[in-house]
């Protein structure tokens, strides 16, 4: 039955018809519909009432990574957010308290270098000088004035995508009490001794004049300078290296200057290797002796112009420890005077440079860690350990580099200085170069500045990955901070898998965390230290000292710490003592690693968090953390990291990653290459809920990309989907729940319909709850366009729409339907959000007052009859060969709708013809008449090569076509009240005159 009806035909009876009506629109129109749902949520205030109707459940909380409030929202934070919002409202729907509290991540550098730039440098004024504490004041008030200007833009923006949380209780890690707990924590590592101050090489920006963690940095291409330097042997091991030199290949030559030793691998085969030929003007002369790897000779003779050479003799490399040489540089400036030792180094491969590693302790951490491994050993045959500190803030090469004071690394635009240039024309000087050259590679640069940084050794505060931690003043030997993350990661699950191995690599291996920042807009490193005189310091432990500290805090913000008088009002007693204030910031990450101490744990700022007994404390609740995979190395590592050290355990208990955005090739987005999709244009045009349905339809565990004609598929997914709600509504505005059947009365197909129900809601249910959204998609999508649509809808139209108010056919129908729409928008819910939100208040307005109120539906389970399915499964091949031969007869215009169609259906198959026994066959295949016969096809009978044993001959219908349903019926004409209607639909008129229908 044809949902138009043509005026032509039975115009008197169209509106005896139960056709859908509905006053949702075919025509979406998200960009205007979607804010006025958002009023409709904010004034029946829909995040109360989820948490009140959720009172007493099971938790399920996702705690926000904050976001850096910097700027307007872009296609990351989207899908981001819009993942969140799924995972929550999912949860809050399958039975939990699911609350979720937006952050912010508001201290640090890219606000500070913001104000910087716009209210000093762009105007030509000189940046504060923040010795001067109402200078430094007033400049982190700039910052956090800028901060609050974007959480504001942000907070509407992450609105519009549909997102429900506590929007007007956020937090922000520039809170006040905030700042305050996040000293608080600091200051618990102080207690338990694995806070320190020390001296190690770090990775500095010269631009921006602070030190950075690795999770600030990124990987560029970048040419350096390269040069293979020689290391005269000074005290061998035996009488053939007297006039050697040990070679080592580097592509910082500027650290030359801080080198102290060489490392060399037990594990590579050595040799000592002679120059017979060279070019005349060759830094390489004949006759040189050269200690090499043996499996790299070859490639540094040729980059050193060596016409020939020869192998005098092996090199045991479990002689080298006993090698010492002289430094290249001796002599320069009265400096370089020292031994440089050879050291066994883990690091050393044989796979590029000589087989032997310049090792600068200042400039390196496995440098570092090798020279301070051997410490003990180097001091008890008189070398100094103490490591130079070769280059100060600036990139330039301090007085103790001898000669090069003043040469540049990188000026403060980050370009490459003169100071290689420098290092170099000394070498070639004192006749210890071997061959130079340029090598293009990755290399970390500031992902703020996008300059190249620098390692270099300047005191730190850190803490320590490996020292036992004495909580309670008590330390347990092998409770150290790796230990413990280590544990905790393997008590955690990571969605996908492999997020476990990554971090799990990355704990591992990590250095201590260095957690200081030399700039002004964060929290201080608010402890008080007393100078030992090695380059370590006391830290003052008095709890009355740090209750001032955090009181203050929590009152009038971190500023408290940079007032006049701050040293005084919080020493108290001790103001008259040698102890100096730590005027560093802490890293960002610390910030953003100490949220959960701050949002999980404060009932008063938080009360709808208040309570949680997570599993790993014995209780049932769950904390989830979700971003992107950049965070193994970022928060998911700093918030382990931190609540490991303070609390012995993970923030967490799930924690899911998803990939990147890329363009429509695989493509990085770029507003230089102008590939970028902005979530503000795309809701503007289309919807958030196109947003909100890209996001679940793709694999967001891998990278996922977007752009216009991606957009463009997912609007007609969007579009099938809404067509069907929307019939469905129609429908159902002739129901009456007094009308339902129960299932016991059903007819075959709703029963069948009802099956593939129950179906659909085991798979969801576990989809959602294994936060594999595109499952969802995927399964509500089939099921949707190919189940309901195109097989139960398309056979049900005619019994829908034709039957009389009193049909049990059209009642079970219509309870069916009502069952499976109510299931639908439940499911598409956490989704489609908006759009299922418009449903609902059509659907049932009597009901909630919101779709994200209702939970997802239970019991469906009841309705499972596989025997059934199997049987309907038979029918529905059988089903296919009949539309198979129904087009080819449409094809050539032998008929026009399947009405005018009357199929024979030839069945040799015995089993099949049985199951056909009690089935209309004319309604299945929507013919005005069918018939099944076991009698042999024709050969030229319709067949399809999958359904073995059926056939079709398509003969037209015979009768006379029924004025109000179209068929073609030999009863036509047999109710002589209706003489132009089949007799079924001569009673459904009956029907309608009796409730006072003129007909």
């Amino acid at each position: 039955m044809s949902d138009k009806l043509q005026k032509s035909e039975a115009a008197d009876y169209s509106k005896t018809l139960f056709l859908p009506q509905t006053e949702f629109p075919m025509r979406a129109g998200l960009p205007q519909r979607e804010p006025e749902i958002l009023k409709h949520w904010n004034e029946i205030g829909l995040y109360e009432k989820l948490r009140k109707s959720a009172a007493g459940r099971v938790k399920f909380v996702l705690h926000d990574g904050p976001p850096y409030a910097n700027g307007n929202i872009h296609i990351g934070h989207a899908l981001n957010k819009i993942l969140k919002d799924v995972v929550t409202k999912s949860q809050q729907m399958l039975g939990f308290d699911s609350n979720y509290v937006p952050g912010w991540d508001c201290h640090g550098l890219p606000i500070e270098w913001k104000i910087e730039e716009e209210n000093y440098r762009s105007k030509g004024k000189q940046k504060p000088d923040f010795r001067d504490s109402a200078a430094m004041v007033a400049f982190r008030r700039e910052c956090r004035a800028y901060a609050t200007h974007w959480l504001n833009v942000q907070r509407e923006e992450f609105k519009r995508l549909g997102i429900i949380g506590d929007w007007n209780h956020p937090y922000a890690t520039m809170d006040y009490f905030a700042e305050a707990q996040i000293a608080r924590e600091l200051m618990k590592f102080a207690a338990n001794g694995t806070l320190y101050r020390g001296s190690k090489p770090v990775m500095w920006s010269v631009v921006e004049k602070t030190a950075l963690a690795e999770a600030e940095v990124e990987y560029e291409d970048y040419t350096s300078d390269t040069v293979w330097v020689k290391f005269p042997v000074s005290s061998p091991a035996h009488g053939a290296l007297a006039s050697a030199s040990v070679v080592i290949w580097t592509t910082t030559p500027w650290t030359l200057p801080g080198n102290r030793a060489i490392s060399f691998s037990p594990k590579i085969s050595y040799g000592l290797y002679k120059v017979t030929d060279a070019p005349a003007d060759n830094w390489t002369k004949a006759g040189d002796l050269l200690l090499l790897a043996d499996a790299l000779a070859e490639s540094v003779f040729k980059q050193a112009r060596v016409t020939a050479y020869e192998k005098v003799r092996d090199i045991p490399a479990d002689t080298l420890d006993a090698v010492e040489c002289a430094h290249p540089l001796k002599g320069l400036s009265g400096g370089y005077e020292f031994t440089v030792p050879l050291l066994p180094g883990d690091h050393v491969t044989d796979d590029t440079g000589t087989g032997f590693v310049h090792t600068a302790p200042g400039h390196g951490r496995e440098d570092f860690d090798v020279w301070t491994a051997n410490a003990r050993e180097l001091e008890s045959r008189g070398i100094n350990t103490t490591i130079p500190y070769t280059v100060d803030e600036n990139g330039a090469l301090t007085d103790q580099a001898p000669g090069f004071t003043g040469k540049r690394v990188i000026n403060d635009k980050g370009e490459k200085g003169d100071a290689n240039e420098a290092v170099i024309k000394a070498l070639v000087e004192r006749g210890m170069l071997l061959a130079r050259g340029r090598l293009k590679h990755q290399y970390p640069h500031s992902w703020r500045s996008k300059k190249p940084v620098i390692f270099r050794n300047t005191p730190q505060w850190f803490i320590a990955m490996d020292k036992d931690i004495a909580d309670d003043g008590k330390a347990k030997p092998g409770d150290t901070l790796r230990a413990r993350a280590l544990h905790a990661i393997s008590v955690t699950q990571w969605v996908p898998p492999a997020g476990q191995n990554r971090i799990t690599g990355m704990i591992a291996g990590r250095p201590d965390w260095v957690i200081s920042r030399q700039r002004a807009w964060g929290v201080p490193i608010a402890v008080f230290v007393r100078e030992k005189g090695d380059g370590s310091a006391e830290i003052l432990q008095d709890d009355a000292v740090n209750k001032r500290i955090a009181d203050a805090c929590e009152q009038e913000g971190a500023d408290a710490w940079y007032m006049d008088g701050a040293r005084e009002r919080f020493l108290g007693s001790h103001a008259n003592e040698e102890w100096k204030k730590v005027d560093d910031i802490c890293d960002v990450w610390f910030d953003s690693g100490s949220t959960h101490a701050f949002v999980l744990e404060d009932p008063v700022h938080f009360p709808g968090l208040a309570g949680i007994k997570r599993k790993i404390d014995g209780g049932q609740d769950t904390v989830m953390y979700l971003e992107g995979s950049d965070q193994h190395r970022g928060w998911f590592h700093s918030s382990l990291l931190e609540s490991c050290g303070t609390r012995g355990r993970a923030p967490y208990d799930v924690v899911l990653t998803h990939g990147f955005t890329l363009d429509e090739n695989g493509r990085k987005m770029s507003k230089s290459l102008g590939n970028t999709v902005e979530p503000q244009k795309v809701m503007k045009d289309s919807g958030a809920d196109i947003l909100r349905l890209w996001v679940c339809a793709t694999d967001y565990a891998d990278d996922q990309r977007i752009g216009p004609e991606i957009l463009k598929n997912t609007i007609e997914t969007y579009r099938k989907l809404r067509n069907s709600i929307r019939w469905m509504l129609g429908t159902l505005h002739h129901f009456k729940p007094a009308d339902a059947i129960a299932y016991a009365d059903m007819p075959e197909l709703e029963r069948l319909m009802l099956h593939q129900l129950a179906e659909q809601a085991a798979i969801v249910r576990q989809a959602y709850a294994e936060f594999d959204y595109k499952t969802v998609i995927a399964s509500l999508s089939a099921f949707m366009n190919t189940e309901l649509s195109a097989f139960y809808f398309d056979i049900r139209k005619d019994t829908l729409y034709c039957d009389p108010p009193s049909s049990l056919a059209r009642k079970a129908a219509l309870t069916t339907i009502d069952m499976i729409c109510d299931a639908i928008l439940k499911w598409l819910a956490p989704v489609l959000s908006f759009t299922t939100e418009e449903a609902w208040r059509m659907y049932r307005p009597e009901a909630e007052p919101s779709v994200h109120l209702t939970l997802f539906p239970e019991g469906l389970e009841k309705f499972r009859d596989d025997t059934l399915a199997a049987k309907w499964e038979i029918i529905r091949n059988v089903r296919r060969v009949v539309t198979g031969a129904l087009e080819l007869e449409r094809a050539a215009k032998r008929i026009g709708s399947s009405l005018e169609a009357s199929p024979l259906l030839y069945v040799s198959d015995k089993t099949i013809f049985a199951t056909l026994f009690d089935i209309d066959l004319a309604e299945v295949c929507i013919t005005s008449n069918a018939m099944a016969t076991n009698e042999d096809a024709p050969v030229d009978a319709f067949r399809l090569n999958d359904v073995p044993g059926v056939a079709v001959v398509v003969e037209k219908a015979v009768g006379t076509k029924c004025a109000r349903s179209w068929k073609i019926l030999p009863t036509v004409g047999e109710d002589p009240e209706y003489p132009d209607v089949s007799p079924r639909d001569a009673q459904a008129l009956r029907e309608w005159k009796a409730l006072g229908v003129a007909v």
